[in-house]
């Protein structure tokens, strides 16, 4: 079996009909950040597609930022996710948690700008043999505060699917 090297996961065993998740550890704009890489037991995975997932992952910055645009876009409207996301954590909000997580202390305070700087991308899911949904990511306000996410997919291309999910 052959092994090739990657940028961000290093020596990755080719795909032979097994399925694999490589998990590595990167850094985006300072912050920890956890990448996985899932290959299907039936996936064409090969040196060029792995070649293809580093590339791709070097435009990582620039995929959040339109990402984080989007949720912005959907804070301003009504029964979006995004908007109930932080409508949700919001109102649960005890006050010591009020300034751990988002950094004010008044409710007050709590505005789209300061509910996006404390959303964090925490996991990035990358899956080469689904071109439709080949990055999911996966925005945080912080595992001590929930386990609740707001979830992103893009294509291989890095275009980013119209909808922003709100999970568990």
């Amino acid at each position: 079996m052959s092994k090739v090297a990657s940028k961000h996961f290093g020596e990755i065993e080719l795909n032979h009909g097994r399925e694999h998740c490589y998990v590595a550890s990167h850094e985006l704009a300072g912050t920890p950040l956890e990448l996985d890489l899932n290959v299907g037991a039936h996936d064409h995975f090969d040196e060029r597609a792995l070649h293809k997932v580093d590339y791709r992952l070097g435009y990582l910055s620039e995929l959040v930022e339109q990402v984080r645009d989007m949720i912005a876009d959907e804070l301003e409207q009504e029964g979006t996710n995004s908007q109930q996301f932080l409508h949700f954590h919001s109102t649960q909000l005890k006050e010591e948690q009020l300034e751990a997580v988002f950094g004010v202390r008044d409710k007050e305070e709590l505005t789209h700008d300061v509910f996006l700087k404390a959303l964090k991308l925490g996991h990035v899911a990358i899956y080469p043999g689904q071109p439709e949904r080949y990055f999911v990511l996966d925005f945080t306000l912080g595992s001590h505060f929930t386990d609740e996410i707001l979830v992103a997919a893009a294509d291989e291309d890095g275009v980013v699917d119209d909808e922003i999910l709100w999970e568990s």
